[in-house]
C-alpha cells in the first residue's frame, strides 16, 4: 500500500509540474500580440536631430497638417471654449489675444497659459507645428 501512495504521490507530481509549465507557455500568436501591446507608441526627437524631420508624423509616418493637429489634439478645449480657451470662430475671444501680437500667441501656445499646458500636451509637435496650428485657428476664426 505504501509503494502505492508513493507511485501516486510521484504521478500527482510530474502532473502538477507538467500543468505548471504548459500554463506558462505563450504560443507564437499569444507572444506577437503582447509584443504588440507593448511596443513604444513613438519615438524620442531632440533638437536638431534632423532625422526626425519637420512635420509631425503619425503612426502611419505620414506627417499631420494643422488641421490635423488642431482636431486631434486642440478641438476638445477650442471648439467648446474650456476653462476661457478661445474657441475657433469666436472672432471676439481671439481679438484681445491678438493685441499682444502673433508672436504673443505663439508663445503662450508653445509653453502653455494658466490650465493650458504646453503645446496643448502635442508633445509630438515642433514649435513650427504649433505656431501652424495657432494660424489655422485665427484664420478659421477671423
Amino acid at each position: 500500500m505504501k509503494s502505492v501512495k508513493s507511485s501516486a504521490a510521484k504521478i500527482l507530481s510530474l502532473v502538477l509540474i507538467a500543468v505548471a509549465l504548459t500554463a506558462n507557455a505563450v504560443t507564437d500568436k499569444q507572444q506577437i500580440a503582447i509584443e504588440e501591446r507593448i511596443k513604444p507608441v513613438g519615438q524620442l526627437c531632440l533638437a536638431g536631430d534632423t532625422s526626425c524631420g519637420a512635420a509631425v508624423a503619425v503612426a502611419g509616418g505620414e506627417a499631420q497638417s494643422p488641421e490635423d493637429i488642431y482636431n486631434g489634439t486642440c478641438t476638445a478645449c477650442h471648439s467648446t471654449g474650456v476653462s476661457g480657451s478661445p474657441k475657433v470662430g469666436d472672432i471676439a475671444a481671439w481679438v484681445p489675444r491678438l493685441a499682444n501680437g502673433i508672436d504673443a500667441v505663439y508663445a503662450n501656445a508653445i509653453n502653455g497659459l494658466n490650465i493650458m499646458p504646453a503645446k496643448g500636451l502635442c508633445m509630438t509637435c515642433s514649435d513650427d507645428d504649433i505656431k501652424a496650428v495657432v494660424d489655422y485657428m485665427v484664420e478659421q476664426s477671423q
